[in-house]
């Protein structure tokens, strides 16, 4: 029996990286996944992977409408939804704060932030009437608490994140409705150059991962269990947690 049998969960940026990676974690235990990207393409592979345990669904999430459009997919399709996973999320090659355009900020904010304040507000009151309960899980960083020069911007939308993931755990706990963040490292999926400003080589790993404790920057797996975890009934009673996948290099 799998861990997630007889949930249904969205995930968004789900045609690539985290997001490919969790929709594949989640359809292996049971669970059917709508996997929604702004990537036809992307997303579309994904479902090939496992296509009698998910459906495409294409959508923008900082767009209102498309979230409407996701909530009514997924119902239609489904007949419910029990896990949000907002997992979509951008960021700009690591630079000097300064030379951080307008636009760049502005697609960051709108896709890390905004993303997840429209997909709360489309998933909760479905969650709240089918008196069910729910996980939401929400796709920070570590630089949400630990950040770094050249990626301010990006770090602090994480940081909004991590908040509002204990916010929402307070505000929507006596409805069963559980919420937590996953806090990942810089893993290979192909994001190595433009969180680091460095080149993806075995040395520039080896100049990141120095003071990381495991040795090694993260994988998609490491992130996917984790979610899979967080989404299943062994975290029951886990909310409002902001989960370091890290390999320690928070500490």
């Amino acid at each position: 029996m799998g861990r997630l049998n007889d949930k249904v969960a969205i995930v968004t940026g789900a045609g690539s990286g985290f997001g490919a990676g969790i929709s594949q974690a989640f359809a292996g235990e049971g669970c059917k996944v709508l996997v929604c990207d702004i990537n036809q393409i992307g997303g579309e592979a994904t479902v090939k992977s496992n296509p009698s345990m998910m459906a495409f669904h294409k959508m923008d999430v900082t767009k209102g409408a498309d979230w409407k459009s996701t909530m009514d997919a997924a119902i239609q399709k489904f007949g419910k939804v029990d896990i949000l996973v907002n997992n979509a999320g951008t960021s700009y090659r690591n630079k000097p704060t300064v030379d951080v355009t307008e636009e760049e900020f502005q697609r960051t904010f709108d896709v890390n932030v905004k993303g997840v304040y429209l997909g709360c507000n489309a998933w909760v009151p479905q969650a709240i009437e089918r008196k069910e309960g729910g996980v939401i899980i929400n796709i920070a960083s570590v630089g949400a608490t630990r950040p770094r020069p050249g990626l301010v911007w990006y770090n602090a939308s994480k940081g909004a994140i991590w908040n509002a993931t204990k916010g929402l755990a307070a505000e929507y706990g006596a409805h069963q409705i559980r919420c937590v963040s996953i806090c990942p490292l810089v893993t290979g999926t192909g994001l190595f150059s433009s969180f680091t400003g460095m080149e993806d080589t075995p040395e520039n790993r080896q100049k990141f991962t120095f003071n990381v404790p495991m040795g090694r920057i993260g994988e998609v797996d490491d992130v996917s269990s984790a979610c899979v975890f967080m989404a299943s009934t062994e975290a029951k009673f886990i909310t409002g947690v902001n989960l370091e996948v890290d390999g320690g290099r928070c500490i």
